[in-house]
């Protein structure tokens, strides 16, 4: 419209509106550089659907659910309810994480898993046992596929077992990590099963155990 408008306004054959006009343009220009770079790499998003609303997502440092997504910005409410505005140039520059994506579909989950250390003087098969059990007992986590336990290090004074557990709610992540680590304390506390460092059982000469008096 301003273009069919411009010979039709007063002065526009004169030097001075014509060199106003492309010092405006210009600005309009540099100011708006950003906010096109965000449309493109909205209308990139939409194509590649990446998320949709709804899932839990992780883009750098930032993990929440999506609850808008619009031309010039992707929002994000995180597990401590803060509402954080990304840019969608940013969103696309990024490496992102999409959690809900196999959760929603006839598959198996998220896989939630965490790592303890234990020492060599403990059986692993027991070890195995107590990580499987805290893991059934674990509120919203699945039954089958069944928890399993990888043995990630084998390091100098300790071996690293890592616990995984399928869920489908990968929103309350949070929430299940927590559940699954008291668990795990209660399970090897009932096994007899010290979870330790090396340095402090380098220290505990003549200490007690750590496993309260109740499971003993």
């Amino acid at each position: 419209m301003i273009v069919v408008l411009f010979p039709y306004l007063p002065g526009s054959d004169s030097p001075i509106f014509k060199g106003v006009s492309v010092f405006v343009g210009i600005l309009f220009s540099l100011g708006s550089s950003n906010a096109i770079a965000n449309m493109v790499a909205g209308l990139v998003i939409t194509y590649m659907r990446p998320f949709k609303i709804g899932d839990f997502i992780k883009i750098g440092d930032v993990s929440g659910e999506v609850i808008e997504k619009t031309a010039l910005v992707t929002r994000i409410r995180t597990p401590k309810f803060e509402d954080i505005t990304i840019p969608n140039s940013t969103v696309l520059s990024s490496t992102s994480t999409n959690y809900s994506s196999n959760t929603k579909q006839n598959n198996n989950g998220l896989l939630i898993h965490t790592t303890v250390t234990i020492g060599y003087d403990v059986p692993w098969t027991e070890i195995y046992k107590a990580l499987i059990d805290a893991a059934l007992k674990t509120e919203m986590t699945e039954k089958e596929p069944k928890p399993f336990v990888l043995q990630t290090s084998l390091d100098d004074f300790y071996v690293s077992y890592q616990i995984n557990v399928y869920t489908k709610e990968p929103t309350k992540q949070p929430g299940i990590y927590s559940s699954l680590h008291q668990n795990i304390q209660d399970s090897f506390n009932a096994a007899g099963i010290e979870i330790m460092s090396p340095h402090y059982s380098a220290l505990r000469e003549g200490n007690t155990t750590t496993i309260p008096p109740d499971y003993l």
